[in-house]
């Protein structure tokens, strides 16, 4: 009798569990996030191309590129609205620059409250922290191994 009861709540308990885990479209969420993850694209080409029509040059054009971006995540981020889009376009709002920004932006703006340096100080890069660790140390391995490549004469 305990043994049907056990069986019982394990399949109340199973039936639960798959009423409340959320089914995901993998093709629409693959589209959204393409939208998403275009839409800033475009936002990025539409800057530089107005910062090239203002006489500004290749690289002075992807430096306002690079700063207006991070300012709208970091808005977008403050504005309670980047969380909005990330619910709706996924991986699309990991474009390099806003999502860095977004992850940098938003610890900050969480532990505001716990102070200037306990609260952001200490968790501003909670989320972004591994990236840059990981980025720089995988940067210096492989300009080592470009170093020694060049010293073997197998590169140039």
């Amino acid at each position: 009798m305990a043994d049907a009861a056990k069986q019982e709540k394990q399949q109340e308990y199973q039936d639960y569990v798959k009423h409340v885990t959320p089914t995901h479209n993998l093709f629409l969420d693959m589209c959204k996030a393409f939208v998403t993850g275009g839409a800033f694209c475009v936002a990025g080409q539409f800057i530089l191309n107005w910062c090239g029509r203002a006489g500004l040059d290749k690289e002075a054009a992807g430096s306002w590129c690079s700063l207006l971006l991070v300012l709208a995540s970091v808005v977008l981020t403050g504005l309670n609205l980047y969380q909005k889009l990330a619910k709706f376009g996924g991986a699309g709002t990991l474009v390099p620059i806003t999502g860095f920004a977004n992850s940098v932006a938003a610890p900050a703006i969480e532990f505001k409250k716990e102070g200037q340096v306990f609260g952001i100080g200490c968790k501003i890069f909670t989320i972004a922290g591994p990236v840059i660790l990981y980025g720089a140390f995988t940067s210096w391995v492989l300009g080592l191994g470009y170093w020694i490549l060049k010293l073997c004469g197998v590169l140039k």
